[in-house]
């Protein structure tokens, strides 16, 4: 199982389209305060987030909190700042994936602390980062690819049909 924390994440369809992309693949969402946005029921209900349901959601008060909560786990550290290619890594069945938020990303006194768990996803020239969704997308289908998709169906309804 992957566990996928936004530290102080700013805005609100970022976090739902990880939430969404954490139901598809069972992993655990975890949200460090303080939220840019509202989760409680009637937001995300409003929101029309229907896949929130399926998602597990955890929220801490601070990364202290979380860290209790992950301890014992490999943590990793995403950011533009790291030497290491995030594909250069092997990920444990079971590990964290940090992600900063979206206007600053992880605090530089957190990188530097756990400076070998820090990893990139490499771009093009002085480009300033992807979307944060689109990063953690890139990041966690990379640690479920070494780990045999983790029991994820790899087939889809086109194998059912009939031609």
């Amino acid at each position: 199982m992957f566990h996928i924390v936004l530290v102080e994440p700013e805005i609100p369809q970022n976090t739902g389209n990880i939430a969404r992309t954490c139901a598809a693949t069972g992993s655990v969402l975890h949200l460090v305060k303080p939220l840019g946005f509202d989760i409680s029921e009637s937001a995300v209900r409003r929101a029309g987030l229907d896949y929130w349901q399926y998602t597990d959601v955890r929220v801490h008060e601070n990364l202290e909190e979380a860290f209790l909560a992950l301890r014992g786990m490999p943590c990793f550290f995403f950011t533009t700042k790291a030497e290491t290619c995030y594909a250069d890594i092997n990920y444990p069945a079971e590990c964290a994936l940090f992600f900063g938020k979206e206007t600053k990303g992880l605090d530089e006194e957190l990188l530097v602390k756990n400076k070998e768990g820090c990893v990139r996803i490499p771009m093009a020239g002085e480009r300033r980062s992807l979307n944060l969704s689109n990063s953690v997308a890139v990041a966690l289908y990379e640690a479920l690819r070494q780990n045999a998709f983790g029991g994820l169906e790899k087939k889809g309804a086109l194998h059912r049909l009939k031609w």
